[in-house]
């Protein structure tokens, strides 16, 4: 029987006992690790886990490495949620809004103070329209109340308030739960406490596993950072496709790299030319009149004519 006909009938019937699903009415599943093969229970599940333990490795390998290597559609920041543009990887050139955690190009924030400047209006979120809070205090009542709400967005912001403040317990607590209901950057500063040590063991595997999180959600500098280490020791071809691929999210830093890499032999021409194109795009997508205007303001009416 060929392998194809093989990988047929352990779909279509148990893999330890052979009963199918077809003709003796049970509901199989799927291993937990991979596509390979399927149980009518977990009994069936241990009794076969010595026969099927290396494809099961080495499928399980294969999915994996599917995912992680997908080009994410947008970065982990997304759409700014009123403009619906690229939100720009430097955050510098956006604003975390406390009442709703949405994150406001300055652009879209800009237009939104000039709008009430002009009406003399109360200053409100561009997005939701809740008031401005005028103190910590209230803004902290804000982002609690989200949390309350499972925002992962509040609690992963808290959470980096808890670092700032030398906190690392509190914050690995809220990063953890941010991270559990999705959110790609909680993953990434949790890579961090791993890697620092701060309010848990330094924990390299740890590292690598919020890494390749983050990466999969969009995120160019776990990205780029997943690249440094494959390079590190010695798997050239998978720092490439990361870089590449953070490269293709807009971020400078992998577009260096892989100009450093193809000076070195490790990246074609033709690669290197693609991924020049697709950073470039993705910097141009980030870009609109609105947002230039805001820069304009900002350098303008900084004291040193810088953003400093």
């Amino acid at each position: 029987m060929s392998e194809e006909n093989e990988a047929v009938v352990d779909i279509a019937s148990c893999a330890s006992c052979g009963v199918s699903e077809e003709v003796d009415d049970v509901t199989l599943k799927e291993c937990d690790d991979c596509d390979l093969v399927r149980y009518c229970s977990d009994d069936c599940e241990q009794n076969h886990i010595s026969q099927h333990a290396g494809a099961c490795k080495k499928r399980a390998a294969e999915l994996h490495d599917e995912l992680l290597f997908k080009q994410p559609e947008s970065s982990h920041l997304g759409d700014c949620p009123i403009c619906c543009l690229p939100v720009h990887l430097d955050l510098n050139k956006a604003t975390m809004m406390v009442c709703c955690s949405k994150l406001v190009c300055d652009g879209c924030d800009h237009a939104n103070q000039k709008r009430e400047a002009v009406g003399k209006l109360e200053r409100k979120c561009p997005f939701c329209r809740k008031p401005i809070p005028s103190t910590k205090d209230r803004a902290d009542k804000m982002i609690m109340k989200r949390i309350e709400a499972n925002d992962p967005v509040a609690m992963r912001q808290w959470g980096r308030e808890q670092y700032d403040n030398g906190d690392y317990s509190s914050a690995f607590e809220y990063y953890t739960k941010a991270a559990g209901l999705g959110d790609t950057e909680a993953h990434y500063w949790l890579s961090l406490l791993y890697q620092n040590g701060h309010g848990v063991e330094k924990e390299m595997r740890k590292v690598i596993h919020h890494w390749e999180e983050a990466a999969i959600g969009g995120h160019p500098r776990a990205r780029h950072n997943l690249g440094w280490h494959e390079g590190n020791i010695g798997r050239y071809e998978r720092a490439v496709k990361h870089y590449i691929i953070a490269a293709a999210l807009g971020q400078d830093e992998s577009i260096t790299t892989l100009m450093e890499k193809f000076k070195e032999g490790f990246v074609q021409k033709d690669e290197l030319a693609a991924a020049l194109r697709a950073h470039k795009a993705a910097v141009d997508a980030t870009k609109s009149p609105q947002r230039e205007a805001a820069e304009a303001y900002w350098i303008s009416s900084s004291p040193k004519g810088t953003l400093d």
